[in-house]
């Protein structure tokens, strides 16, 4: 298979409309679908729009019982729906994705397919790659790859609804210079516009335009939420339920700076060659046998423990007042009766002012101010995940340390350094690794490490039960989002929420993992202040209601929460999500060869 890549090239049209369909199909109505999203995409079209999307399975409806069932209403592509829509493309110039069952005319396999079309008709197909619950009743997993398709307004991929869970599906396209991601779905059970959506287009630096079902279907109530989501992760636009038209605009300048808010950039910081893992599937097997294989590096036992996050803000240079406040801290949490303390980036040192006062600053690890946090830990019997500037040699880290009574356990070293560090420190050395403890296996990131969605990969793959990352961090910020009109039942919310997306809760569930992110308050750096909203969030972003804790923007304080790595002991197999891991489990590391090389086709953008 020859795999469409996009051109780095100009395109045609640098700004334009674009339209998703918010609409709810009928099961066993396919000409009466049909009509009605023509007519809607026809309103589009005449409204100037120049890419349009229909839902997944738009056609016929989604909930097929069987192969049989929905035998009737499968269609090969090219095909009598495709050339109707077709006809739309040509007469107003304009491109559109159709979601349909689709039939290999040489085999008779079924696909859950999305169409682009443009004006000289079909342009390329998406089969779904990684099937919800539904689709094995009738149709096969996808086998086109993620190709990214040149077109006069830009580079289109397309993907369907359970596909932008995994963080490879989205990446592979973004690595194949996509602008614009047209997910379709039939998303359901949460309030969309989904924390999974934003979080693709702020990974890949890219829009993606999202049309999505609505309705109730076979006791399935559909979320709609249809919307255009901007390269940094924010809403551009959106409609929220009933059959309506979203409209937006995309600026393709915009889709190909692919920086950060506060500088850098989401394609030439990336370390593939340290992202090598990425490719081994570790939960193709039961992760109990797996993990002790041969005796080596069995997962722990696992219990139910308590976890703090500190929010706080050190001061720089001062590190005897640090220590200090460090201990104080602990010995808060303690006495509230936590396990594990994770404090912020730095949070020993304070944050250098300049790369000179980082080398005074710097100390080796182990060494006295962490021999003083061992004693700390000792006392209260709790491990500390803290901060520093490691001098190791010649070379100076941003380094974290985990601390438990038995003294120092594990450090990480910073792998993506940002504007904070990189005039002093060097990019870790270590590469992802964890540590066994009483409360699970524990992996640690820091801060701008979390802007990639690898590293969390990696350390989910290495049975990571929770991540710990300390930070100082400005961007980017967590957003709230308003009340739905679409019903879901208790416990799903519906209503306004201050905080509906926050990276660092997508970064712990994507992975199955828990997440305990430590961030300062007060003034970054060159910047906007640290935004706080420190937080322990849980291992499945679909549990309902939530069981975490968010703490403030801008004040010190501590928060603490419960979790849990443990699994039945009358089980050969994990019976908890953080061990089975259900999402990493689903991953399809046959397609993802481009995510490890160091030339992807995107990199042509920073060329000319």
């Amino acid at each position: 298979m020859n795999v469409q890549v996009g051109s780095s090239n100009q395109p045609e049209f640098m700004k334009y409309k674009v339209a998703a369909i918010n609409y709810g199909a009928v099961m066993y109505e396919k000409d009466r679908n049909i009509a009605e999203q023509y007519a809607m995409v026809e309103e589009a079209a005449k409204a100037g729009a120049k890419l349009i999307a229909l839902p997944e399975m738009a056609t016929t409806g989604y909930c097929w019982y069987n192969r049989a069932e929905v035998k009737p209403f499968v269609e090969p592509v090219p095909g009598p729906t495709t050339e109707k829509f077709g006809a739309l493309a040509k007469r107003y110039n304009c491109w559109i994705v159709v979601g349909m069952p689709e039939v290999d005319p040489r085999t008779d396999i079924y696909y859950n397919s999305a169409v682009l079309i443009g004006p000289n008709g079909v342009i390329g197909v998406h089969r779904k790659s990684h099937d919800y619950i539904a689709e094995p009743k009738w149709s096969k997993q996808g086998d086109l790859d993620h190709m990214v398709f040149a077109t006069p307004i830009g580079n289109i991929a397309m993907l369907i609804c359970m596909d932008i869970h995994f963080i490879e599906t989205a990446r592979i396209q973004g690595l194949r210079n996509a602008d614009v991601i047209v997910h379709i779905s039939n998303w359901l059970a949460e309030k969309t516009p989904a924390p999974y959506w934003l979080t693709r287009a702020f990974d890949n630096g890219c829009y993606v335009l999202e049309s999505n079902r609505t309705g109730l279907e076979r006791t399935v109530q559909f979320s709609g939420g249809s919307v255009l989501i901007n390269p940094d992760g924010t809403i551009n636009s959106y409609v929220d339920e009933g059959h309506q038209i979203m409209y937006g605009e995309v600026d393709i300048a915009k889709a190909r700076t692919k920086s950060f808010a506060n500088g850098g950039n989401k394609y030439l910081e990336r370390r593939p060659k340290e992202y090598m893992e990425i490719m081994h599937d570790t939960y193709l097997w039961n992760p109990l046998d797996f993990f002790r294989l041969y005796g080596y590096d069995p997962l722990p036992t696992g219990k139910k423990s308590n976890i703090s996050v500190a929010q706080v803000r050190p001061q720089s240079g001062n590190i005897a007042a640090n220590v200090a406040m460090i201990k104080d801290r602990a010995a808060q949490a303690a006495a509230q009766g936590s396990d594990l303390v994770v404090f912020p980036e730095l949070t020993l040192t304070g944050l250098p002012s300049s790369p000179d006062q980082a080398k005074k600053l710097a100390e080796t690890a182990p060494g006295p101010s962490l021999d003083a946090l061992i004693d700390c830990a000792m006392k209260h019997r709790l491990y500390l995940v803290v901060g520093m500037v490691e001098k190791d040699g010649a070379k100076f880290y941003n380094t974290a340390a985990l601390i438990g009574p038995e003294g120092l356990a594990g450090k990480y070293r910073k792998m993506h350094l940002c504007d904070l560090d990189k005039g002093w420190a060097t990019p870790g050395d270590l590469g992802f690794p964890h540590v066994n403890t009483p409360l699970g296996r524990i992996g640690m990131l820091i801060g701008h490490d979390a802007m990639f969605p690898e590293p969390g990969r990696l350390l989910a793959l290495n049975g990571v039960d929770l991540i710990c990352c300390p930070s100082a961090v400005n961007a980017p910020k967590p957003y709230g989002l308003g009340a739905t009109d679409a019903w879901h039942n208790y416990p799903i919310p519906r209503g306004q929420s201050t905080i509906h997306w926050h990276l660092w809760r997508v970064r712990g569930g994507e992975n199955n993992c828990y997440m305990a992110f430590a961030n300062m308050v007060g003034d970054y750096i060159g910047g906007d202040k640290c935004f706080g909203r420190s937080g322990v969030f849980q291992a499945d972003t679909f549990a309902f209601p939530r069981q975490e804790v968010i703490l403030s923007a801008t004040e010190e304080e501590i928060g603490t929460c419960g979790i849990d790595t443990s699994s039945s002991p009358d089980s050969v197999y994990p019976t908890n999500v953080v061990r089975r891991k259900d999402l990493v489990c689903m991953r399809l590391p046959h397609w993802y060869d481009i995510i490890i090389s160091e030339q992807p086709p995107v990199l042509e953008l920073f060329k000319k």
